[in-house]
């Protein structure tokens, strides 16, 4: 039979599992991963308000996104407010919007007349058109609700100094957990 602990064994006890918590955990929060929780409908139908993500923090340090990632980044007119938007734009390309018809066209030097980004997943079109030519570590982002949603349209590109990571999981709901949710792959 194991000797009753003390009040003080008890406490030293609870101090050492809170130490031990705190080095496992907080590296991993810092560097890995990270809780985000989405408020609003600008990625409707994608991802609903209240939708539980976890984000890889880590990806963008080994590598850069890519044209169709849901990302979570810091806002550049506020950067203590966290967005997520989806990649449209990469850097050194050219974004052209046309809201009334769906239609982006992205330019750079593999496609030098440009191409149409599909887009058949978007359900809901509008917002306002856009011409911009982004710089070597710039993002052109836009919500999948493109006529509810704030994003490079209004606001401008997104320096890759603002990226948190890339949408790694989704929890909740439970009905709807998935792994890189909101992936989508252009069709070759």
């Amino acid at each position: 039979m194991e000797p009753k602990k003390t009040k003080i064994q008890q406490f030293w006890e609870l101090v050492r599992f809170a130490a031990i918590a705190l080095i496992i955990v907080v590296p991993i929060r810092m560097f890995v991963a990270e809780p985000f929780i989405v408020s609003g409908t600008s990625m409707v139908p994608t991802f609903a308000n209240g939708d539980y993500l976890i984000v890889d923090k880590i990806s963008y340090e080994l590598g850069s996104p890519q044209r169709g990632d849901v990302i979570v980044f810091r806002y550049p007119k506020n950067p203590s407010q966290f967005f997520i938007k989806r990649v449209i734009g990469l850097p050194g390309e050219t974004v052209d919007v046309n809201s009334a018809e769906n239609v982006v066209t992205i330019t750079n030097s593999a496609n030098p007349n440009g191409f149409n980004l599909d887009q058949s997943f978007i359900k809901n079109v509008g917002g306002i058109d856009g011409h911009i030519v982004l710089g070597p570590n710039q993002y052109y982002v836009m919500g999948d609700n493109r006529s509810g949603s704030s994003d490079s349209r209004y606001w401008g590109p997104v320096d890759k100094n603002l990226l948190v990571g890339k949408v790694f999981l989704r929890l909740l709901p439970i009905t709807n957990i998935n792994i890189w949710p909101g992936s989508y792959k252009e069709p070759q």
